[in-house]
């Protein structure tokens, strides 16, 4: 069994957006002295929440500061850019991490209608654009890219529904999560769509067999109390996302907790702190392994984040440590 940390670059309140990216890099050096197996990073355009926009460029500071540690992109959103682009962007870090890189890619939009028009967002072809990405990296393209991946540079999919369905058939593996997951809810339909994707899994030269990783946020503290406080930043921003259209930087819990808030935010923050796994570490370990059960999945990417950095590097500690 696997353990990754999924890092998004969230920014926080009265701290410059660089000190994010910083941020990233060290909690990736933390991760590899952990003995986490991979550590993850993510797109996002015009967010004022989060400073990951460029996950190649980004990902090349965290392989200069790690020397084991497999590093990837969780993921690159492939509406956004020409896969010739990704293809030669994750070649160029492979030459700088060999065999230590994975791409993982999307198919999210961008948040609001004006970043969709920044990035030029068309409508796309996702299980196309997958496969001619695929071709590049293996060299089976019309044209020869350049430079040439060092090794082989595994493809992830981050799939939903529909996003399961297309890579059974193109016999990727993925890597799942909210609802899917059923934290929170009813699992049924996220395990009918996991098991609709193993029955119609179509082999790979890279991928064999399905194979499932299963993404969301869990955060680890000495009590349940404590843990529910380390989640309330992170809730209270996808609260204010979902009920004014700005995803806004991470708040102190203080500030959390007296900020004013109106019913329906209340509800979109109960609904985000019910969808992650956080408590102490008797308590996590309980809950992640009938997680694991339930999915079958190979991998946890623990995503979490909270505004109190030494927290969230004290709940990173105790989550490898559940795992050995």
């Amino acid at each position: 069994m696997r353990v990754s940390l999924l890092d998004r670059s969230r920014t926080r309140a009265g701290e410059a957006e660089f000190e994010a990216l910083r941020g990233t890099v060290a909690r990736a050096v933390r991760a590899e002295r952990l003995g986490y197996g991979r550590f993850w990073v993510a797109e996002h355009h015009g967010v004022p929440g989060i400073a990951g926009a460029a996950p190649a460029v980004l990902l090349a500071a965290v392989a200069g500061a790690t020397s084991t540690i497999r590093i990837g992109s969780a993921g690159v959103m492939l509406p956004h850019h020409q896969p010739l682009v990704v293809a030669e962007q994750f070649a160029t870090l492979s030459a700088f991490a060999a065999g230590r890189v994975d791409l993982g890619l999307g198919r999210s939009p961008g948040f609001t209608a004006p970043v969709r028009r920044a990035l030029r967002q068309t409508d796309s072809d996702f299980a196309a654009d997958l496969v001619e990405l695929r071709h590049f990296l293996t060299g089976t393209a019309e044209i020869t890219m350049h430079p040439q991946p060092r090794g082989p540079l595994p493809l992830y999919a981050l799939a939903t529904g529909s996003g399961l369905r297309i890579a059974a058939e193109l016999g990727l593996p993925v890597i799942v999560g909210g609802p899917l997951l059923g934290v929170g809810g009813d699992p049924a339909p996220g395990l009918a769509a996991l098991a609709g994707y193993r029955r119609t899994f179509q082999p790979s030269p890279q991928q064999p067999e399905p194979w499932v990783a299963v993404s969301l946020d869990v955060l680890i503290a000495d009590t349940a109390a404590e843990a529910a406080d380390l989640l309330l930043p992170e809730a209270w921003a996808m609260a204010q996302g979902q009920t004014t259209g700005v995803f806004p930087p991470l708040e102190p819990v203080e500030a959390v907790r007296s900020a004013h808030r109106t019913s329906r935010q209340q509800q979109y923050l109960e609904q985000t702190a019910a969808a992650a796994i956080a408590g102490s570490p008797a308590q996590v370990e309980r809950e992640l392994a009938e997680l694991l059960d339930r999915t079958g999945a190979a991998e946890l990417v623990a995503a979490g984040s909270t505004f109190d950095r030494a927290a969230l590097a004290t709940s990173d500690a105790e989550l490898a440590a559940l795992f050995g």
